[in-house]
């Protein structure tokens, strides 16, 4: 801040040189402290005057503001953060924050250490200053050289005493403020001594932490003082004052209100009242315009008038006009013309108690109604009681008619009126034959129900109707092959041929041609059973094999023969059936030896038979198994050769399973039509 104050104080050497007054100078100065309190840009503001001098005033003057608040900001981050790390110096502006920021944590730095503030590093000018408030912790004005510890009060002071001159002689007036013997220099407060000893720069109480701001306030340095400025506007209707107070604008003095020609300001705190100029008399009141606008004292007003006597309302004004004589109901005016007298109605009963008695009173009459009727006093007429409403559920069982003077009881269906004329006693509409077959009596109504093998109609609830069982959701599954609907019920019947009915009348049973011994397999055949039909088989052992039984060829010596050895020594027909779509993975076929020894190598291939893939072989710790490996969908024979190889103590034997598989179709069905019944 030491240069920009010798810069500043030789612009007023050549101002005044120049002859321009100090006024218009110290103006220029205090238009670009606002504008950078404002933050604007100061390279481009705008002229306030056509001098270049004044033009350079106030660009640097708002060149020390925002600086000042860059290096504000930079201590206050080190007091509150301990760190700069935040800041990035790629801008000026962030420059300058860091600058102050870390010449702050140097000063903190010093006092944690325990070395004077007042150090020599050569860390440049304001970075001293700064670094040694930090130091001493925001003491209210620190000197920068031990030469700096005298302060006078302040300018005046100092004339009053009528010292300065004498002081100044003594310095041979070198000192720029006053001089206080012996060759030194002082200054006045508010700033502070130079390097040089004779001149003085402003102190930066805001920099500084010497002001003495309270919480919301702004501190804004001024030459050799400072102000606190609100960091919150007012409000509408208030001003800040110079000593930064809140004060109320008087909107009517200052002609900024929008009162109309026809009324007149009234000043209020933070606002303003718009009155009217023209007053209002008695028995107006004024609205929002001005306008005058009479008041009705007979509403507005709780009897106006005295007793006997009716209030007429006027502009501006009421009348109280006395009451004339007015007989109320049941009289009527005397011959005279100045008593009521009582009306005798019953005079012409047939018109005032149609078909009943009167009896006459003062002022008024009464009926003396028939039984069911009930006098009304006011509309003074015989009206008819309604005793459904007035006694509910007491009269009548089940509904109540009313009738003039009287009233009637009804039945709902299916009940009939009992001879007391108020009780249902229940109808029996199975007398009258309702339903096709069956018919129920209950309380009230009546029930129609069928017969096994019937339901009744949904269109009349009467007629009983025959039950397709073959046709309902589950008809498909009542008959296993095929279904037979009858009146009243079904039977279900099987293929002609190689099936039979079972005994529970819904499953078709397969016929065993080979137990019953109605197949045609020859002498030298056998029979093999299959889902409805047989098949007759038969086998031959090939050379060099006997048969043993009826399903095995064992081999005989081999003589030595190589070709002979490697030949199974065992070839075992097996016979399989099953139906179409058994799931994937079933297991069909075991193979393996009668007795596993430790060692033992046990290999199953399917050797022959097996061309669409339809099987699958694997090893089981018994020997190996055979299972379907693709689902069967159609009804087809496959003749498979299975081959297991044991080798045993060093020794390979072969086995065969000649394995005859016929998928059948699984059991038939045939969909209901009830066209062909």
């Amino acid at each position: 801040m030491g240069p920009r104050v010798v810069l500043l104080c030789s612009l007023f050497g050549v101002l005044l040189g120049q002859g321009i007054e100090q006024m218009s100078i110290e103006g220029c100065c205090k238009d670009g402290q606002s504008r950078g309190n404002d933050n604007e840009d100061c390279a481009a503001l705008p002229l306030i005057s056509e001098s270049t001098t004044c033009r350079i005033v106030q660009e640097q003057c708002c060149v020390t503001v925002l600086e000042d608040n860059m290096c504000t900001t930079g201590i206050n981050m080190a007091k509150d953060q301990g760190a700069c790390d935040s800041l990035f110096t790629n801008t000026c502006e962030k420059k300058t924050t860091k600058m102050c920021c870390d010449c702050c944590l140097l000063g903190k730095a010093t006092l944690e250490k325990g070395l004077p503030c007042d150090h020599t590093l050569s860390v440049g000018y304001q970075c001293g200053l700064v670094s040694r408030a930090c130091c001493v912790h925001g003491a209210a004005d620190n000197q920068t050289t031990p030469t700096q510890k005298t302060e006078l009060p302040n300018k005046d002071e100092t004339h009053e005493n009528g010292d300065n001159s004498v002081l100044s002689d003594q310095c041979e007036g070198k000192c720029a403020h006053s001089c206080v013997g012996n060759q030194t220099c002082t200054c006045f407060k508010g700033y502070k001594l130079k390097p040089d000893g004779k001149s003085c720069e402003d102190i930066n109480e805001c920099l500084l932490g010497a002001s003495n701001c309270r919480g919301g306030e702004r501190c804004i340095n001024t030459e050799g003082s400072f102000r606190c400025q609100r960091e919150v506007s007012c409000g509408t209707g208030y001003e800040l004052t110079d000593n930064n107070n809140c004060k109320d604008i008087d909107e009517c003095e200052t002609g900024i209100h929008n009162c109309g020609p026809e009324f007149e300001c009234q000043n209020t705190q933070g606002s303003f009242r718009c009155s009217p100029k023209v007053k209002c008399g008695g028995g107006f009141i004024q609205d929002a315009l001005g306008t005058c606008i009479d008041i009705n004292e007979c509403v507005s007003q709780t009897g106006p008038c005295h007793h006997g006597h009716i209030c007429i309302n006027t502009v501006g004004s009421y009348n109280c006009q006395r009451n004339s004589v007015n007989c109320g109901r049941g009289y009527h005016l005397n011959e005279e013309g100045n008593r009521c007298v009582d009306i005798d109605e019953c005079k012409d009963h047939d018109k005032v108690c149609t078909g009943h008695g009167c009896v006459n009173l003062i002022g008024s009459f009464r009926c003396e109604c028939e039984a069911g009727y009930i006098f009304n006093s006011i509309s003074r007429m015989c009206e008819d009681i309604n005793e459904c409403r007035h006694y509910p559920g007491r009269l009548c069982a089940h509904k109540c008619e009313n009738a003039l003077g009287s009233y009637k009881c009804s039945c709902t269906t299916g009940f009939k009126l009992s001879v007391d004329g108020r009780n249902c006693d229940d109808l029996n509409e199975c007398d009258s034959n309702p339903c096709s077959q069956e018919c129920a009596n209950v309380y009230g109504s009546y029930q129609c129900y069928c017969r096994r093998g019937y339901q009744l109609s949904d269109i009349d609830g009467l007629t009983c109707e025959d039950i397709d069982e073959c046709a309902l959701p589950t008809g498909g599954h009542i008959c296993s092959y095929r279904c037979h609907n009858t009146p009243g019920s079904f039977h279900c019947s099987c293929p002609v041929k190689g099936y039979t009915l079972s005994p529970n009348g819904r499953s078709c049973q397969d016929v065993d041609e080979c137990v019953t011994g109605t197949h045609t397999c020859l002498v030298d055949q056998s029979c093999f059973n299959v889902q409805g039909e047989f098949k007759c088989l038969s086998f031959d052992c090939p050379a060099n094999y006997r048969r043993v039984g009826e399903t095995r060829c064992e081999r005989l010596l081999c003589n030595e023969s190589d070709e002979c050895l490697t030949m199974p020594l065992r070839i075992t027909h097996y016979y399989l059936t099953f139906p179409t779509n058994i799931p994937v993975f079933t297991n069909i076929f075991r193979m393996g030896p009668s007795q596993t020894v430790a060692g033992d190598d046990i290999q199953i291939v399917i050797t022959a038979g097996n061309e669409g893939r339809f099987f699958k072989t694997e090893q089981v710790p018994s020997g190996g198994v055979m299972s379907v490996a693709k689902l069967i969908n159609k009804q087809q024979d496959f003749d498979l050769s299975l081959e297991l190889r044991l080798r045993r103590y060093g020794t390979l034997s072969t086995y065969m399973a000649k394995v005859q598989v016929f998928v059948t179709q699984e059991e038939p069905r045939v969909p209901y039509n009830p066209l062909l019944e």
